[in-house]
């Protein structure tokens, strides 16, 4: 009975070892067949590969800032007369030629500069009759040389008396019904508008009634702390991103240093010149300026477009064939916008991936 027993348990061990034997068997195999992660014909087409070199070191500094216009290139547009304003033709906002009509001035004083002119007119004509009267007069002996000089020297004065009003009816528009026309001195955008129809308007009054600015190249005001003054200087490669245009980046130059420290925010005020030919940075617009300063040592460097972050590490994909892309763990110096500076993990020569790599990194993980 008891070897029946002994038996049956012999045999029951066995059976269970078999099975699990035949299982972890089934595993290995399982994992030996597992083939390589090959990229896609489709996904090779459209690609983009990033070759590691070596470039100077560059320590970048971002700082806040504001687009704003180019006041160089303003005009404020002031009443030259008084009078009533109809008949405004543009919006805030609104691209303008140089001498479109933006609005019109029904003006007292305009319509007196031309009954000015029509006075001064009349009075040639009357002038040069009497000189003539005198000169007739004279050939006579019925007048003087001095009645002839007097009457010379009032002709004279009424001519000069004309020449005025016409350059002063000119200066206000030359129009002879009374009307003042406001025209833009300058192409460009209305960046402000202090006007409405019906309103009226006075020469005394310090308020500019438009003012008009090309847009082609802006200002982007930027503060530095004193941490940071020694670090900027003028003629400093920039470069601009705003919250509307996140990937688009805008280069210019340091133009101006202020020199002058806030005393309430205790910064310094930085001046960048931009050009603008879209007119897609907008006057008020929040920017961020990144100053690059190079330094005397030289890194490896690949574009920002081929590294990522995954379990608080930095990682590149480096590329040797289709089939044959390697995951490979980074230690970086710097991230200076579109390029990254590398201290190990990679060295110059090394082909990576520089687009899709997140996409990629799943695949080549699962």
């Amino acid at each position: 009975m008891n070897r029946i027993i002994n038996y049956s348990i012999y045999s029951l061990t066995f059976f269970l070892a078999a099975a699990f034997y035949s299982c972890t068997g089934k595993v290995d195999t399982s994992m030996a067949k597992r083939e390589p992660y090959v990229i896609p014909d489709s996904l090779m087409k459209t690609l983009q590969t990033d070759t590691a070199k070596t470039s100077t070191l560059t320590n970048s500094i971002k700082f806040n800032g504001v687009v704003d216009f180019n006041p160089d290139k303003v005009a404020n547009i002031f009443p030259l007369i008084s009078g009533n304003l109809q008949d405004i033709k543009v919006m805030l906002g609104d691209y303008v030629q140089a001498g479109q009509v933006l609005g019109m001035i029904k003006s007292v004083e305009v319509a007196n500069y031309n009954v000015a002119l029509i006075n001064a007119e009349t009075n040639v004509q009357l002038t040069a009759r009497v000189l003539q009267q005198q000169k007739d007069l004279y050939k006579s002996g019925l007048a003087s040389q001095v009645d002839v000089t007097n009457a010379d020297v009032a002709a004279k004065q009424a001519e000069a008396s004309q020449v005025a009003a016409q350059r002063i009816l000119s200066i206000n528009g030359n129009n002879r019904q009374g009307e003042y026309f406001i025209k833009s001195p300058i192409s460009g955008f209305v960046v402000q508008k202090n006007v409405t129809n019906g309103m009226s308007i006075r020469t005394d009054n310090g308020t500019n009634l438009f003012t008009i600015s090309d847009l082609k190249e802006v200002w982007v005001q930027a503060n530095v702390y004193e941490a940071n003054i020694s670090k900027v200087h003028v003629g400093d490669e920039v470069e601009v991103t705003t919250i509307s245009y996140p990937d688009k980046i805008f280069r210019g130059k340091i133009d101006k240093l202020m020199n002058v420290l806030d005393p309430t925010n205790r910064v310094m005020k930085m001046r960048v010149m931009l050009s603008n030919p879209d007119y897609l940075l907008k006057p008020q617009m929040f920017a961020t300026v990144m100053v690059n300063n190079k330094e005397d040592k030289q890194a490896t460097s690949i574009s920002s477009g081929a590294l990522f972050f995954d379990h608080s590490q930095y990682y590149v994909l480096v590329y040797k064939s289709k089939a044959d892309v390697e995951i490979r763990a980074v230690n970086i110096i710097s991230i200076n916008g579109s390029r990254v500076f590398i201290q190990s993990g990679i060295k110059p020569g090394d082909v990576l991936i520089g687009s899709d790599v997140l996409q990629m990194y799943e695949a080549l993980n699962n």
